[in-house]
């Protein structure tokens, strides 16, 4: 385990969270394809997936806030140690986030850092961000990677021992690029992958 258990539930809840956003790239490099997080209903069937607890609105309002908080995290997913460093530690100061060990439900002690009662977004940010903290704190930033599919962009928490994994676990990425790769050994092709 390269992470305690709640970091690497929390990592993958954010990978997640992030990974509901239009993950493909149109020809032009824009995003395409679906949203999977574009009504109040996809929000409680994701809560209910990645188990968040605590207090709930079922609003357009809460929908709007946990949208912008995926598209927060996939900037620290993406930036370089000092910059997700302070995106962090300006996530946990809005949030005045203080760390209590606490146990619940089927989970064994681990840290929250809101109250049950902070609204969804917030909880959803700080759980990631006190995640990310060991993330940063101990070098591993690099684990967080973005899918390397050309035509894909979710993001990746790589958690293997040698820190191999390449693509995510959104669609066939890997399949894609292992059959293309195979194909060209085959046809004695050398081009790009």
């Amino acid at each position: 385990m390269v992470f305690s258990h709640d970091t690497e539930v929390a990592l993958a809840s954010a990978v997640n969270l992030i990974n509901t956003a239009p993950i493909s790239l149109a020809e032009d490099g824009s995003a395409s394809g679906p949203d999977t997080l574009e009504t109040p209903a996809q929000l409680d069937d994701f809560v209910r997936r990645e188990q968040f607890s605590g207090s709930r609105e079922h609003s357009a309002r809460e929908l709007e806030a946990v949208r912008a908080m995926r598209d927060e995290l996939r900037t620290i997913f993406t930036a370089g140690e000092p910059e997700a460093a302070a995106l962090v530690n300006g996530l946990l100061a809005r949030a005045h986030a203080l760390p209590q060990l606490v146990k619940h439900d089927q989970w064994d002690w681990h840290l929250h850092a809101t109250a049950p009662a902070a609204p969804l977004a917030e909880r959803m940010g700080v759980e990631a961000a006190m995640a990310l903290v060991d993330v940063i704190r101990g070098k591993e930033l690099p684990r967080l990677k973005v899918c390397a599919a050309p035509d894909c962009r979710a993001v990746v928490i790589d958690l293997s021992k040698n820190r191999s994994r390449r693509y995510c676990d959104t669609g066939n990425c890997g399949n894609r690029a292992h059959v293309a790769a195979y194909r060209r050994r085959k046809s004695g092709s050398t081009g790009p992958a």
